[in-house]
């Protein structure tokens, strides 16, 4: 560690390099709605005319300053452009760009979303409630310690083989979702159906809440417990919460099985669904879809993603929108033969994307693990590599 220094950010480092874009200039631009919170990966811009923004090129970190996008862990890494192209983004970027011989650019992105880093900018926000800021001042005077450049690459190779294989995992859970929409369009939307209401092909049920005077229904829980505000679309492998069998018996939950469909009844999140990857309890917010024998979860998945749309715009309530259990089993979804044939099909993907999901959680957790271990020279390279996660990590 002798060859550590403790040095400021702007010393090996641009903070908010100058860039020539004229303007009226075509341009790729990154909107601070496309970045994914803690995701390295820009997944796609826009072409629009520059008239404004933080301006950057390859191998440049742009880094939200605003409350709540800093917060959220928008932070990505620039690879999307050609050689020379330059790009713009939200005046609320502040850009990182390496010097040649003090510092790696990798490297800087991970320092960038370490949470030593992350503290000091969130707690030196100021500003009006809602639009607090993270002043380049303190960011250019961000006190660290630097490793030697080989060194600073290193760490930024172990952790960006983490990052290079989560993307991989979401970029083929991506494929393999289009391919099974393709395959229920293909067969419940361009062919022949029947619409018959959700309420006849499967049984529906709520949840319910424990009570919260009994710290004891919630400590060293058996059971995951889904919020509305957990509902992501694709599957749920944890929850932020769990509850005991205690609980279970005194409360109007129930136990759910493996695969149920749930949508989200009230509020902010109405219509948001998801997929329980186990048997899982819920709260009263949710409407839980259970599958059978002849409407498989394959084809009740896709049919309420297909629908999300319309039980949205059947929400009523002027200050709190909702759907009901009684407006999701009307729906009217269509049904042929081909069922039997979509499960068979999308089945095996559907469990592949379970399996990838599972282990972007096993791969997220360990970058997240080693992250301030190696920025902070806590644990080596050499080291983190005999972690025993990391053993099976090379062997996905």
């Amino acid at each position: 560690m002798s060859e550590w220094k403790e040095i400021s950010l702007e010393k090996v480092a641009e903070v908010n390099p100058t860039e020539r874009l004229p303007k009226g200039t075509l341009a790729k631009k990154i909107a601070m709605e496309i970045l994914q919170p803690f995701t390295k990966k820009i997944v796609s811009y826009t072409i629009e005319e520059y008239s404004g923004g933080t301006k950057f090129r390859n191998g440049d970190t742009i880094v939200a300053r605003i409350t709540p996008s800093l917060e959220n862990g928008k932070t990505a890494f620039v690879d999307i452009l050609d050689e020379d192209e330059i790009a713009f983004g939200s005046t609320e970027f502040i850009v990182l760009r390496e010097k040649a011989g003090e510092s790696d650019k990798q490297f800087l992105y991970y320092l960038s979303i370490s949470p030593d880093f992350r503290d000091v900018a969130i707690l030196s926000m100021t500003g009006s409630s809602g639009r607090q800021r993270v002043q380049t001042d303190v960011v250019k005077q961000h006190l660290f310690l630097l490793p030697p450049l080989p060194e600073q690459r290193a760490i930024a190779s172990v952790l960006s083989s983490l990052d290079d294989k989560i993307d991989l995992l979401h970029r083929q859970n991506a494929t393999l979702e289009k391919m099974a929409e393709t395959l229920f369009r293909q067969w419940f939307v361009e062919e022949e159906s029947e619409l018959i209401p959700l309420g006849e092909c499967i049984k529906t049920t709520s949840g319910g809440t424990p009570s919260r005077k009994r710290m004891d229904f919630y400590e060293g829980g058996n059971y995951q417990w889904v919020k509305s505000k957990e509902l992501n679309g694709g599957y749920i492998l944890d929850t932020e919460e769990r509850i005991t069998v205690e609980a279970l018996k005194r409360s109007s939950a129930k136990l759910l099985p493996e695969n149920s469909v749930l949508i989200a009844m009230y509020g902010a999140t109405v219509g948001q669904f998801a997929i329980i990857g186990q048997e899982a309890t819920c709260n009263q917010a949710i409407c839980a879809c259970l599958p059978n024998d002849e409407f498989p979860y394959t084809f009740i998945y896709h049919t309420i993603k297909a629908n999300v749309d319309e039980l949205k715009s059947r929400a009523v309530g002027s200050a709190q929108q909702n759907i009901s259990q009684v407006l999701i089993k009307s729906l009217e979804i269509s049904v042929n033969e081909n069922i039997e044939k979509f499960h068979a099909e999308v089945d095996p993907m559907m469990k592949k994307i379970k399996s990838n999901y599972t282990q972007i959680r096993t791969l997220t957790a360990l970058r997240d693990t080693l992250l301030p271990k190696l920025m902070s020279g806590e644990v080596r390279v050499e080291e983190a590599k005999k972690y025993k996660a990391w053993a099976n990590f090379n062997s996905i």
